[in-house]
């Protein structure tokens, strides 16, 4: 971990000032894998453990207790009449897709979603996960979470935090991701090519496997 905490300190340091805090993302390069092959596939939530705290946008399908709850959590609410809206306006429901990471829905919303927004989440892995009775826990955990989404890819992204975030605890967000993917794999670290770390505008490192 000392060398991915020194590459995140030189990547911080190097970065050039902006109006803006930049994000830390990993970009991962796997090797002998058949991406045709569904069950191949990686799809993945990985709770990070230092988290990524407000960067995390979270939608609620919710009426009532649940919904009241939610929005003190901080969170955005949606009705049931945003699900109507949004199952008519494709550019809509593609815009909100694109705006929130996680979403989550109370179970009798659930078949009603399906039909209004499922092309348009399912593709995108954001179907909500059915919201329980212990709404502010699944809130909580979701704000310290990620999804890995290969698709058919063997190139894809994940992101492990701001350049706000101490590089320590940046390296455990980022080990915490590579051990999910290297679980995943059937040759584990033998089917990685190689591992890149860069910020949003900046430049791109190497880390050592």
């Amino acid at each position: 971990m000392k060398e991915t905490e020194k590459v995140i300190e030189e990547l911080i340091k190097e970065a050039s000032e902006r109006n803006f805090v930049e994000s830390v993302d990993l970009v991962i390069n796997l090797k002998d894998v058949d991406m045709k092959n569904p069950n191949n596939r990686i799809k993945e939530e990985v709770i990070l453990p230092e988290g990524l705290g407000d960067d995390v946008k979270i939608a609620v399908f919710a009426k009532g207790d649940l919904a009241e709850r939610a929005k003190k959590m901080g969170v955005t609410v949606l009705s049931e009449g945003d699900i109507d809206t949004l199952g008519k306006s494709k550019r809509e429901a593609k815009k909100i897709a694109r705006e929130y990471d996680f979403f989550l829905a109370e179970p009798q919303f659930m078949a009603l979603i399906g039909r209004k927004l499922g092309q348009i989440l399912g593709p995108r892995g954001k179907m909500p996960s059915p919201a329980i009775s212990d709404i502010e826990g699944m809130i909580e955990r979701l704000k310290r979470s990620v999804k890995l989404n290969t698709k058919d890819n063997l190139t894809f992204h994940a992101k492990i935090g701001k350049t706000s975030i101490e590089p320590e605890k940046l390296a455990k967000n980022f080990e915490a991701i590579v051990d999910k993917v290297i679980s995943r794999l059937n040759d584990g670290k033998a089917n990685i090519r190689s591992i890149y770390l860069k910020t949003t505008m900046g430049k791109v490192k190497r880390v050592a496997i």
